[in-house]
């Protein structure tokens, strides 16, 4: 019990995770229990709305990733960072050989020969796979050397970025087996001979020829990235040859795959969290949609057999959430159901009892027709037979219009209309009946409209059968007052009169079914339906009706009533 309260004080927009919610063992049934307890997390698999969050999740996650590894500009920065240092290395080395020119200028100042190629490059030191090509004024190579391998006791006279970082990129490996396996697989590649390095190399050295520093990213033979930086060997501002540098072969891939590789072990890591949440979501909102699908199938399958049962939608009303709302709401239904058929099934006792009545005096006058001799007596028995008719007629026109008056109060449609018009054309024509009898009828209605909506006609039917049972009850001298006050977001409709009252012991059964207090001579004149139908068309509107007795004073309820007091209340 302790834990219900502690669940029912849960705000609005209080988060609700997995089943901490309550429902208490009184509101489910053994067989619902059951099932609950062997459901657990991997049972989600078979709800389709489980799939389909873990998907929509899922789907989300991976268009964020993909956008991410779109739009990286790691790779571009890289290649920038790489092409500069390698632009500034091919600089310095071009400078080390104009130096060279400049001290043999004796000589003819274009002549190769006053390059030393082989020691100036034997004392430079590159990243391993980095490379260095030097060409004469007329596009020759007359010298290269390669990268020193890892731990050469050379001293570093060039340096480039080609410091890669350590560790395994196994998540980007893998994916590019794949993609390179599939690509074979379809033959998306064509076998077409690749160029070498130096065939790329030599490719932008007329442009260095000519006086300009170039850059480029180039693919080496193995479709490897290469940055390639091309600068010119100048002698008194003419190009006297060029130098050209390349970096390691594969280190701006390996670099890009790197960052790669952190997005997806960030993607691997919100995957897993991903789907984690996606499932307590899923288990929040699928296992009650599931509880409250398994109670009503249930109950449609008792329905087959010989003892059904009622069906017991579980309480979920502790959720503040719009599972608590719907489980609420099934409730409602299910209660409002159940009441409904216990009233018909009263409904059908009563009108059984009643219809007993009259049929037992028909039975019993026909049966005493047949043995009487004088006609006084057959007379007074044809009278009775004729009441009992009568009151046969009565009761079955009062059932079925009640019996329908459900069906047609959900059919019709709510209209607005002015209230004061209506109790007006009323009053005119019960009010003439009225006076006919030495009855006064008096109104009291406010000057301006109240306008409401609902069913007009229905609640004419209210006000008339209020005003004919007033009617009924007086006498001649006797008073009827009919008065309406707005008060607020409500209208009150009140019917007064000056006749006997209305019992102490029958204030609360005057609105039941086939319930008639009135006089010996009236028996049989009434059915008993008129109130209870007249409270159900005031309550199917969202009014209240009640009956109350009008007394010199309130003080002392044991003075004899001045008269009868019917207030019908309307929300405006």
């Amino acid at each position: 019990m302790r834990d219900t309260e502690a669940a029912s004080e849960l705000r609005d927009g209080d988060v609700v995770l997995g089943d901490d919610w309550v429902i208490p063992d009184d509101s489910e049934s053994a067989e619902l229990r059951e099932k609950r307890s062997q459901r657990n997390l991997f049972s989600l698999r078979g709800s389709p709305l489980a799939r389909k969050i873990i998907t929509f999740n899922l789907i989300a996650l991976v268009i964020l990733v993909t956008g991410l590894l779109y739009l990286d500009d790691s790779r571009k920065e890289t290649v920038q960072q790489t092409a500069r240092n390698l632009l500034g290395d091919a600089q310095l080395v071009s400078n080390v050989f104009e130096t060279q020119l400049r001290q043999g200028a004796a000589h003819t100042a274009q002549d190769a020969g006053n390059l030393d190629v082989r020691d100036t490059l034997s004392g430079l030191t590159l990243p391993e796979g980095g490379e260095v090509f030097v060409y004469d004024a007329s596009g020759t190579l007359i010298g290269w050397t390669r990268g020193a391998p890892q731990g050469s006791a050379m001293p570093v006279l060039l340096q480039t970025n080609s410091e890669l970082q350590t560790g395994s990129t196994v998540i980007s490996d893998t994916l590019n087996a794949v993609w390179i396996g599939v690509s074979n697989l379809l033959n998306w590649s064509t076998e077409v001979e690749a160029p070498t390095l130096a065939q790329r190399v030599q490719g932008i050295i007329p442009q260095a020829l000519a006086g300009r520093r170039q850059v480029q990213a180039v693919q080496d033979a193995a479709g490897e990235t290469v940055i390639v930086a091309a600068a010119p060997i100048l002698y008194e501002d003419t190009p006297a040859g060029a130098v050209a540098i390349t970096g390691p072969a594969g280190e701006i891939d390996a670099l890009a795959r790197r960052e790669q590789e952190r997005i997806l072990q960030m993607f691997v890591v919100a995957l897993l969290v991903s789907v984690g949440l996606s499932l307590v979501l899923a288990s929040t909102i699928a296992n009650p949609l599931a509880d409250l699908a398994a109670a009503a199938e249930m109950g449609k399958d008792r329905g087959t057999g010989v003892n059904p049962g009622r069906i017991r939608i579980p309480d979920l009303s502790a959720r503040p959430d719009e599972i608590g709302r719907l489980s609420r709401a099934l409730r409602g239904m299910v209660t409002a159901l159940y009441n409904r058929i216990d009233a018909n099934e009263q409904f059908a006792a009563d009108v059984a009892h009643e219809i007993k009545n009259p049929l037992a005096s028909l039975q019993s006058a026909v049966g005493t027709l047949r043995m009487v001799k004088r006609d006084d007596q057959r007379d007074k028995l044809l009278g009775v037979i004729e009441h009992d008719v009568r009151r046969l007629d009565r009761l079955v026109s009062d059932i079925s219009n009640a019996s329908r008056l459900d069906a047609e109060l959900v059919k019709e449609e709510e209209q607005p209309f002015d209230l004061l018009k209506l109790i007006g054309n009323i009053g005119q024509y019960l009010g003439e009946d009225a006076r006919s009898k030495g009855i006064d009828y008096i109104t009291d209605l406010p000057s301006e409209p109240i306008v409401i909506n609902g069913l007009e006609a229905r609640l004419a039917q209210v006000f008339v059968n209020l005003i004919t049972n007033a009617i009924s009850f007086c006498e001649e001298s006797d008073a009827i007052r009919v008065w309406v006050r707005q008060r607020d977001n409500r209208v009150l409709v009140v019917v007064e009169d000056t006749g006997p009252g209305i019992p102490e012991q029958a204030l609360t059964k005057v609105f039941k079914r086939f319930y008639s207090q009135r006089p010996a001579e009236h028996f049989g004149n009434n059915s008993g339906l008129g109130l209870a139908i007249s409270k159900q068309i005031v309550e199917a509107h969202g009014g209240v009706i009640w009956a109350e007795n009008i007394r010199p004073t309130e003080a002392d309820i044991t003075s004899d009533p001045l008269g009868a007091r019917f207030v019908v209340g309307l929300p405006v």
